[in-house]
C-alpha cells in the first residue's frame, strides 16, 4: 500500500491558536494542494497561520529593593550578590492579575527558595505599572506603586509562624510558599501555595480570611500538619505553582506542579477542582501530561469556562533551555490515554521581534526573541486578547540573559496576529534534531531544530532491555552518553556482532529504561563540534513517545504541525534478540494519534524487509534509505546478492514504490564527487525516483568543511564553517525534495 508523500511535506491539518478580544479560539488551517505529474501533491497557495510577535516589554531591575526590613540574610550568594539586602528583594513575579487600568497586581513567591532561608522575606502582592517599550518607543520600566502585605492579624492559623508574636502577624517565606493567585469577584485573593500544598484566601488588603484549605491525601515534606512517620505524597516545592479560576469565579483549578511520589507516570500532573462557594474540593480531577518527566507546570489562566492556558517549563535557562511553552487545554477533551489534549499557543523560545524590542539586553533579545529564564511562571490573557508572559528570577541566582548578572524581572506582551505564509517547496528534516547546535538525539536538539524551522525531526530508534524505544544514533552508547564514567555499569561492557561487525561498548538492550534514564547525553563529535560539549551531562535519553509528543505539540515556521521521521536501527539484529522494533513503533504512533495516511510521519530504514512489514502495519509514509555502498543487512542475512546500487536502478525504484513513498539517498548517490573533491554531474536517480512516484530526500548536509565539496569549503580547517547553503542549492536545483541537515537553520533558507 503506497501513500501519497508530498515533496514539501505530508498534507496535514493543524490546530493553531489565535488570541481574540475575549478568549483564545482554536482554528484549523491546512494548505491548498494540487496534483503534480508524478502523483505527488505540493502546496500551491499561501496559508493562514499565527506568528507570535513581541509588541511590548517592561523590566524591573533585579537589584530593586522595596521598602521594609532587610531581607536575604540566609540567601545563597550568586552572580556577585550577597545578602542581607537593605530592604525587601523582589525576586521576580510568579503570578500576575490585570486590573484594566494599565496596572497589574504582581505576586512574588516565598523569597529565596526554601523555608530555611526565607524567614526575613515578607509575602506581598505588588501593584505595578509598566511603561511599555514598544515599536513607538517607551522606556520599558516597570514601576512599583504600592503593595499589600499578606498577614494573619485575625489569628486564623493554628500552627506557629515567624511573626506570630506581633500584632500584624505578617507572613513570610518560612510560613508559606505562595506561587499563584486568582482574584475573586469580591476583590479578595485566592492564592495557590506549595508547602501544604494549600489554597489560601485573603481579603483585598491581604488579611487571611480562613484556615488554609488542604488537599486530602496529598501533603508535601514542608506541610505543618505532616504527622510523624507520615510519607509526603507531594514532592518538595511541587505544590500549587499554577492556579486558574472559572469565569464566574465559583471554581478554582489548582495544578500540582510535579508528579506525585507514588505515581508510576512521572509525566502526569493532576488538575483539581475547588468549589469556592462550598469551600471544598469537588473530587473532580484531570490528568495533564508534560513533554518530559522533569518538566513542571508553571502557571495557568482561564480563557473561557473549562479552557485553560498552561505554562509548561523545564528547569534550564539561557541557551540550555528546552521547554518554555504555553499550551491550551480543554477540560472536556482528553486523548486516548486519558490525558488532556494540549494545543501549542506559544513557544516562548521562538517569538518574532521585528521591531527590535529589548535588543541588546542579552541572550534571546534579537530578531527572534525568547524568554529563556529558568522560572517562566506567568501567563495572562489580557483584555485585548494578547498574552502577557513573565518570570520569577530567583534572585540572585538566575542569569539567563547575561551570564554573571542577575536576571531582571520581565513582562513581555505577545501578539498572536494572523499572517499569510507562502509554503516552501523543500522539506527540512532536523537530522537527529539540530545536531550541529546541541548534542544529537536529545529533546534540546529536537526543540532547537523546531526553533530553526525544521519541518520534521528525526529520531534514530533502538530498544531498551524492557522493550521501550528510545532515540540514539546507535544501540552502542559510549559515544553519546556518560555510561563509561558510571562505575556501577562497568560490568555491562560487552563485545557484540551488529550487522556483521564486531562492536565493543555498552548497549541499550542491556539497560532498562529506568537505568538508561540515569545517564546523560554528550556530544558525539567533540573534536568537530567543541561548542556542543558545553551541553554535555545535561539531558536525558528521550523515549520515542516523548519525541513524537514534542513534534505533535509543535508548530513549524510555516504553521504546520511538526513531523517526526523515525529511523529503525538494525531491525534484523533487534529481531534476533527478541526486541522487534516494528510493533512498539506502530503502537507509539497509535497512542499519539499519528498512525494514519495524513499524519506528518515518515518511517525510514536502511533495511527492506522491515519496511515491507511496516507497509502492512501502518498507513504512515515510509522511506527507503540508500547508502552509496554496501547492501541492506537483511539482504546479507537472507543471502540476497543485491546491493544498494541495485535499489536505485529504474527497476529497483519501481520495486521500492510498491512498499514505500520516498527514498532517502546519500548525497553521492545523487551527485558524486570528482577526484578533486568537487561536485560532479548529477546522476539520473532523482528523475528516475520521481518517475516511480517517489519523493527524494538527501542526507546528510553538514556545515563543517570536512563534510563539504571542495568548492564550498572556506579554508583548510576541517571544522571551520563552509558554504552549506551553496551545496544544498546545487542539490535542490537537481530536483531533491527534502534535506536532512544538522543545521536546519541554514537548510531552511534554501529553496
Amino acid at each position: 500500500m503506497s501513500r501519497n508523500l508530498t515533496r514539501r511535506a505530508l498534507p496535514r491539518a493543524i490546530a493553531v491558536t489565535a488570541a481574540t478580544a475575549t478568549a483564545a479560539a482554536l482554528l484549523l488551517a491546512a494548505p491548498a494542494a494540487q496534483a503534480v505529474g508524478n502523483g505527488q501533491t505540493t502546496p500551491t497557495s499561501p496559508m493562514q497561520s499565527f506568528e507570535p510577535t513581541l509588541v511590548a516589554r517592561a523590566t524591573l531591575s533585579a537589584d530593586f529593593l522595596a521598602e521594609g526590613p532587610a531581607s536575604g540574610a540566609l540567601a545563597s550568594a550568586a552572580n556577585g550578590r550577597q545578602g542581607p539586602w537593605d530592604g525587601q528583594v523582589i525576586p521576580g513575579f510568579s503570578a500576575v492579575i490585570e486590573n484594566g487600568d494599565g496596572t497589574f497586581w504582581a505576586q512574588p513567591d516565598n523569597g529565596f527558595g526554601s523555608k530555611g532561608n526565607s524567614a526575613d522575606f515578607l509575602l506581598r502582592n505588588y501593584l505595578v505599572r509598566p511603561a511599555w517599550q514598544t515599536a513607538e518607543g517607551g522606556d520599558g520600566a516597570l514601576e512599583v506603586e504600592r503593595f499589600i502585605s499578606y498577614n494573619d492579624r485575625n489569628g486564623v492559623l493554628d500552627f506557629p509562624i515567624v511573626n506570630g508574636d506581633t500584632d500584624e502577624r505578617l507572613l513570610t517565606g518560612a510560613d508559606f510558599d505562595i506561587e499563584s493567585v486568582v482574584r475573586a469577584k469580591d476583590g479578595s485573593f485566592w492564592v495557590g501555595e506549595e508547602f501544604g500544598p494549600f489554597l489560601l484566601h485573603f481579603d483585598a488588603e491581604g488579611t487571611l480570611l480562613e484556615k488554609p484549605f488542604s488537599l486530602d491525601g496529598a501533603k508535601s515534606p514542608q506541610n505543618p500538619y505532616l504527622a510523624a512517620g507520615e510519607t509526603p505524597r507531594v514532592r518538595a516545592s511541587r505544590g500549587f505553582e499554577a492556579l486558574a479560576g472559572s469565569v464566574n469565579g465559583r471554581y478554582l483549578y489548582p495544578i500540582v506542579e510535579g508528579s506525585y511520589t507514588d505515581d508510576a507516570d512521572l509525566r502526569r500532573r493532576e488538575v483539581h477542582e475547588f468549589d469556592t462557594k462550598r469551600g471544598a474540593y469537588t473530587g473532580r480531577t484531570w490528568n495533564y501530561q508534560t513533554d518530559q518527566e522533569a518538566n513542571v507546570v508553571g502557571d495557568a489562566f482561564t480563557v473561557r469556562n473549562g479552557v485553560l492556558l498552561v505554562v509548561e517549563r523545564d528547569d534550564f535557562e539561557g541557551e540550555q533551555s528546552v521547554t518554555k511553552r504555553v499550551y491550551q487545554v480543554d477540560l472536556k477533551r482528553a486523548d486516548a490515554e486519558g490525558h488532556l489534549e494540549k494545543t501549542l499557543v506559544l513557544d516562548a523560545l521562538r517569538i518574532a521581534n521585528p521591531d527590535g524590542i529589548g535588543a541588546g539586553d542579552g541572550y534571546g533579545t534579537g530578531e527572534v526573541f525568547s524568554l529563556p529564564v529558568q522560572s517562566f511562571e506567568t501567563i495572562v490573557q489580557l483584555k485585548d486578547g494578547r498574552l502577557l508572559i513573565g518570570n520569577d528570577n530567583n534572585y540572585p541566582g538566575n542569569d539567563a540573559r547575561v551570564p554573571g548578572t542577575p536576571d531582571d524581572t520581565e513582562f513581555a506582551v505577545i501578539d498572536l496576529g494572523r499572517t499569510k505564509i507562502e509554503p516552501e517547496q523543500v522539506t527540512v528534516i532536523g537530522h537527529r534534531g539540530a545536531s550541529g547546535h546541541r548534542p544529537e538525539h536529545t529533546l534540546a536538539s529536537y526543540e532547537q531544530a523546531i526553533v530553526q524551522c525544521a519541518d520534521y525531526i528525526e529520531p534514530d530508534v533502538v530498544s531498551t532491555k524492557d522493550g521501550v524505544l528510545v532515540a540514539r544514533h546507535e544501540n552502542e552508547i559510549s559515544g553519546t552518553t556518560n555510561v563509561a564514567a558510571r562505575p556501577e555499569f562497568a560490568g555491562r561492557k560487552a563485545t557484540k556482532t551488529i550487522d556483521g561487525a564486531k562492536v565493543t561498548g555498552w548497549f541499550t538492550e542491556d539497560f532498562t529504561l529506568a537505568e538508561l534514564r540515569s545517564l546523560r547525553a554528550k556530544e558525539r563529535l567533540p573534536q568537530t563540534r567543541p561548542a556542543n560539549t558545553a551541553f554535555d551531562g545535561l539531558y536525558q535519553v528521550p523515549t520515542l513517545d516523548e519525541v513524537i509528543d514534542l513534534a505533535r505539540h509543535s508548530i513549524s515556521c510555516d504553521g504546520r504541525q511538526v513531523g517526526v521521521y523515525p529511523e529503525t536501527k538494525h531491525p534484523t539484529y533487534f529481531d534476533s534478540i527478541g526486541l522487534s522494533l516494528e510493533e512498539p513503533l506502530v503502537a507509539a504512533l497509535q497512542a499519539n494519534g499519528v498512525d494514519d495516511a495524513d499524519a506528518p510521519v515518515i518511517v525510514q530504514s536502511f533495511e527492506v524487509s522491515n519496511l515491507q512489514e511496516l507497509d502492512g502495519m501502518t498507513e504512515v509514509a515510509l522511506a527507503q534509505l540508500v547508502s552509496a555502498s554496501g547492501r541492506p543487512y537483511d539482504f546479507t542475512a537472507a543471502g540476497d546478492p543485491r546491493t544498494y546500487a541495485d535499489l536505485v536502478t529504474p527497476a529497483g525504484l519501481a520495486e521500492i514504490a510498491g512498499y514505500a513513498d520516498g527514498v532517502g539517498l546519500e548525497k553521492s548517490v545523487m551527485i558524486p564527487r570528482t577526484a578533486a573533491g568537487t561536485l560532479g554531474a548529477p546522476k539520473p536517480v532523482i528523475a528516475d525516483a520521481h518517475a516511480a512516484g517517489l519523493a527524494v530526500h538527501g542526507w546528510t548536509f553538514r556545515l563543517e568543511n570536512q563534510f563539504l565539496p571542495a568548492e564550498f569549503r572556506s579554508s583548510a580547517d576541517p571544522i571551520a564553517p563552509g558554504d552549506l547553503a551553496g551545496e544544498i542549492a546545487v542539490f535542490v536545483g537537481a530536483g531533491m525534495d527534502g534535506i536532512f541537515s544538522d543545521q536546519p537553520d541554514i537548510a531552511a533558507t534554501v529553496g
